[in-house]
């Protein structure tokens, strides 16, 4: 059977048909792809279902473009922004309308006959000029970021019936695949919800983060206030020369958030210990050196001490699924020892403070000691840090937690936002490469293990916080674009990595580059580029 012209559905229909869970694209060389792909005869092809990260991703796609196709059939003059994501769901707003229950009832409903129809999404692709004709023609902003960069090859929008929109990425081939959704009013806007990867056939409760969702809108509205909340505004305000006024405004935002963030400790004369937790390259270690600036000129002194050298004895560490030693649980860690010596330290005692030794795995003691003095406060930071198991042998007004994350609020455009993961994964990609030697390939293959640890120790805890603090810098990724894309072009699209690496080259590659030399010393992104004051 020749392979030239014919798309994967049709080659591997009874396949996709009679999977146990349902497929909704492919992966052909290592990049994700439609099941519309026509194949040519070098075709490697493995089918992606709802049972990965990627099968989701391009599931909650095709669930919001039939929400906005709903909504512009039912009120034309809508203007739909989608925000951010929150518990399986993706809360939206209208910017122009009152959102009422009624109008949430219809959406719902259209939603179930769109889907109920099965109707074909398809993918028109534009050359440059065809789709400096089309924008002009159409006077829409839909899609438009393709060609408003130089390193532009054209436009693709997806339809369906006479409906387009643009998506970035993959988008199922019609919109019978979405079949599990709900859409319900929640505060202002709306939430359209979707299944989770590992149980993609229900809803799992919706979970409402009130802290997280607080310091997303915080950030959200000073970004609309100052008028960058998407890659084309951003990218407007660098092509006008004003890039400096974006760095200037994002870093003064940090600045403040942390100041109060002392202030609000130094108030409170009960808190003895600061406990800083938040998922990879969030920006800990500068976050936490701020911090402590700040607290000093509050009349605090912030000492440090490390969790990572009260690990148990190799041979008490206990082991994951796997086998292996798994060294992020809490169990790993000598809870008992660590609040012992937390103890004595509140107390005014001395301690003598273990280093932990990783080949050995067995903690050695060189001499060091602590004392904490009255004016001496315990800053302490590590990914159990919000569990309050770690710290079990003080009281809960001793202690103050403080959750940090680059909850990114940048978008795409008003359909396509940033996935805060995304931008985590960048800075990682970028540090990892700076100080470590680490390639891009390395980072990605890891990444899938370090999301993992968060979900099950980070995250289930991020509500404890007494306060949240938003890492993120709307201007950072044209800032990491010239480290990142070089270290991601360099993998090959005949290694696993590629499908994550080409995602990312895409993303990267709408931003206009914004030279280091612009960013300040103290900066929070010199975590990942270098240059920074405060490295030790």
């Amino acid at each position: 059977m020749l392979l030239h012209g014919v798309t994967v559905y049709e080659l591997l229909k009874e396949e996709i048909k009679n999977a146990k869970t349902e497929v909704i694209a492919c992966m052909c060389n290592n990049e994700v792809r439609s099941l519309n792909l026509k194949l040519t005869e070098n075709s490697n092809v493995e089918l992606i279902d709802l049972n990965s990260k990627d099968g989701m991703m391009i599931y909650i796609r095709g669930i919001m473009y039939i929400a906005a196709k709903a909504l512009n059939e039912l009120y034309p003059e809508a203007l739909l922004t989608v925000n951010y994501q929150l518990s399986n769901a993706m809360f939206c707003e209208l910017e122009n309308m009152k959102v009422t229950e009624e109008m949430i009832q219809n959406i719902h409903s259209k939603m179930g006959e769109i889907i109920d129809k099965d109707l074909e999404i398809r993918k028109v692709k534009m050359t440059v000029k065809e789709a400096q004709e089309f924008y002009e023609k159409e006077k829409t902003l839909k899609g438009r970021i393709q060609i408003d960069t130089e390193n532009t090859f054209g436009a693709s929008l997806y339809y369906c019936e006479e409906y387009f929109n643009y998506f970035f990425g993959v988008m199922p081939i019609s919109t019978g695949y979405t079949k599990v959704y709900d859409i319900v009013k929640y505060r202002d806007g709306f939430i359209v919800r979707y299944p989770n990867w590992k149980t993609p056939t229900k809803l799992s409760p919706f979970v409402e983060n009130k802290k997280l969702v607080s310091t997303l809108d915080e950030y959200e509205d000073i970004y609309k206030l100052i008028g960058i909340n998407t890659i084309y505004k951003l990218n407007r305000e660098v092509k006008k020369d004003n890039a400096q006024d974006a760095v200037l405004l994002s870093e003064s935002l940090h600045e403040k958030k942390i100041a109060e963030l002392a202030d609000n400790i130094a108030k409170n004369k009960q808190v003895k210990v600061v406990l800083i937790a938040g998922p990879s390259s969030s920006g800990k270690t500068t976050f936490a050196k701020r911090l402590g600036i700040q607290l000093r000129l509050n009349g605090l002194k912030p000492v440090t001490i490390s969790v990572d050298n009260y690990f148990v004895e190799r041979e008490d560490n206990p082991k994951d699924e796997n086998g292996n030693y798994d060294f992020e649980c809490i169990e790993a860690l000598d809870i008992n020892l660590f609040n012992e010596h937390l103890l004595k330290l509140l107390n005014g005692e001395e301690i003598k403070v273990p280093t932990f030794d990783f080949t050995t795995g067995h903690k050695k003691y060189n001499g060091e000691t602590m004392k904490l003095a009255d004016d001496e406060i315990l800053v302490i930071e590590g990914i159990h840090c919000l569990n309050d198991r770690l710290t079990n042998s003080i009281s809960k007004e001793q202690k103050y937690k403080i959750y940090i994350s680059a909850l990114t609020v940048l978008n795409i455009d008003y359909y396509n936002r940033i996935s805060t993961t995304d931008t985590r994964l960048i800075r990682r990609i970028v540090r990892d490469n700076q100080f470590r030697g680490y390639s891009a390939t390395h980072t990605i293959k890891m990444w899938y293990s370090v999301n993992r640890g968060e979900e099950r120790y980070i995250y289930p805890f991020q509500e404890e916080a007494n306060s949240m603090f938003n890492s993120s810098l709307i201007y950072e990724l044209g800032v990491l674009k010239d480290y990142a894309l070089p270290l991601l072009k360099e993998i090959k699209n005949t290694q696993p990595e590629y499908a994550e690496a080409t995602r990312l080259i895409r993303l990267l590659s709408y931003f206009e580059s914004i030279p280091q030399e612009a960013i300040p010393k103290t900066s929070l992104i010199r975590e990942f580029i270098g240059g920074s004051l405060l490295a030790d």
